[in-house]
């Protein structure tokens, strides 16, 4: 067998192994540039506000005394990126909303299908994000024995008409424009699997573990039109908007709506959020009723993600080995050069099979519920019921995955909250491309974490409907997905 050049042989001399490494170099030379991961095509943003009216039934936790909000902190907006390539075809439509979750994936699916059917769609190619805020109202039907619930019945209808304004308006108001992508990192997100520290108790609870190594991945895209104007940003950063909690009383996007200001202000362009697989990541102080405290989160989030932007090329550019010059010391000389951007862009939908808990009936956990004199464990008790509701009384349940290719990116998500290894796994098998991970897309479930963790008393585990080995099927499903885009 021939031995390449780029090949050491244990019996090469040290002379002979510095010529196969210039050999290399010089091989190399031609691909050394730097790059953005980028998409070119039209893009269209639209920005509407959704923010509901005082006295709207909010009430997201079960140590809450209050059931509906009685001030606004910072509106809620909802935003609609769409995304054609210049040659014409399918258009992708990401909607990046202030929102919470969906009570169940059946209250989601009748809007979607209003959705799909009023702007003759493919449900692959839309997804409705939420920022996953706990300072909102519940997406849900109406429920006439809570207070609150005649607004919220309102506010649904004005949501999907808001909803269905803003894509069309953002399809009508298309230019030629560039996403490019740059990574960065943030220290706001913590581990919130805690150990009690109350010996007598064997369980985890759920806030910030000071031993805790969470994943700190900043992703921030830029769209620029052809006069290198900045349309737009976005951010997918994975961390629980669960600054305000039960002591909160007020409607509020949480840590994203200063995130938000504080990137347009800087920008003068729209800001989207894009949460990220954060089933175990949070904010080291949190579950305040300080809307100050959701502020101070934003801000650190925003100035990260400014930093990132910062540190970006032009758009269109790569970064290109020119020369070396000759002065103090040997002088590597780069230089920016154009490149052509790819124009790609697809979307698949696809279902992986995950196993159920073998969980009471939803009419039992009704009972259950009805029987129950407890506020916190009764607010437990209606959701256990409601998600048992959606996925139904079998023994497994065919869960929908998003997988988009845009341009050299990968968008990759589901309904569910998955722990971070999930995108760090799929980052993992995937080096050399960018993989933007995704929660509550298109509905909200229930938590997906590692099986190792479903020995141990904590809430992701007892409060999800999937059984042990979910977590890592999805994994699996998903890195099948991605390498089908890839080819």
């Amino acid at each position: 067998m021939r031995t390449s050049v780029l090949e050491f042989r244990d019996s090469t001399t040290y002379a002979e192994q510095q010529f196969f490494k210039r050999m290399s170099t010089m091989q190399s030379i031609s691909r050394m540039n730097f790059r953005h991961p980028a998409f070119h095509g039209r893009i269209g943003i639209a920005r509407t506000d959704v923010t509901p009216p005082v006295g709207i039934y909010s009430r997201n936790w079960g140590a809450a005394k209050h059931d509906v909000a009685e001030s606004i902190h910072r509106s809620l907006t909802l935003t609609a990126l769409t995304l054609t390539p210049l040659a014409g075809g399918a258009t992708l439509i990401l909607i990046d909303a202030d929102l919470g979750w969906w009570k169940t994936p059946q209250t989601f699916h009748k809007f979607q299908k209003r959705l799909l059917e009023s702007l003759s769609l493919a449900s692959a190619n839309l997804i409705f994000a939420l920022s996953h805020t706990h300072a909102g109202p519940p997406l849900m039907e109406a429920d006439d024995s809570l207070p609150g619930s005649a607004l919220l019945r309102t506010w649904m209808e004005h949501l999907f008409e808001a909803t269905v304004h803003a894509i069309r308006e953002a399809l009508e108001s298309q230019f030629e424009a560039t996403l490019d992508w740059h990574q960065g990192r943030c220290g706001l997100a913590t581990v919130r699997d805690l150990p009690d520290p109350d010996p007598t108790k064997n369980r985890t609870v759920c806030g910030y573990n000071p031993d805790g190594r969470p994943d700190d991945t900043l992703l921030v895209g830029r769209v620029t039109d052809t006069t290198g104007r900045i349309r737009a940003t976005l951010v997918n950063y994975a961390c629980h908007p669960t600054t305000l909690a039960w002591d909160n009383t007020a409607i509020s996007p949480d840590y994203v709506g200063a995130m938000r200001a504080t990137m347009q202000q800087s920008t003068d362009a729209p800001a989207m959020f894009m949460l990220g697989a954060c089933g175990e990541l949070a904010p080291r102080f949190q579950y305040v009723g300080d809307p100050e405290i959701a502020d101070r989160h934003g801000r650190q989030l925003g100035f990260a993600a400014l930093a990132t932007l910062h540190g970006m090329e032009p758009p269109g550019t790569c970064l290109a080995y020119a020369e070396t010059v000759e002065s103090g010391a040997p002088l590597a000389v780069w230089k920016h050069q154009p490149c052509e951007v790819s124009q790609e862009l697809r979307a698949i939908q696809t279902t992986v099979e995950l196993p159920l808990k073998n969980w009471p009936s939803a009419e039992e956990l009704e009972q259950q519920r009805l029987a129950c004199t407890d506020r916190a464990l009764e607010e437990r008790l209606r959701r256990k019921r409601d998600i048992r509701s959606s996925v139904g009384d079998g023994s497994t349940y065919r869960l929908p995955i998003y997988t988009w290719r845009i341009g050299d990116v990968i968008l990759v998500g589901s309904c569910c909250e998955p722990y971070s290894v999930l995108q760090q796994e799929l980052r993992r098998r995937f080096p050399e491309h960018t993989i933007l991970c995704m929660n509550l897309i298109n509905g909200s479930i229930g938590y997906l974490p590692p099986e190792d963790l479903y020995d141990t008393e904590i809430y992701p585990v007892w409060q999800t409907p999937f059984d042990r080995g979910s977590l890592e099927a999805i994994i699996e499903a998903m890195t099948a997905g991605i390498a089908d885009l890839l080819g």
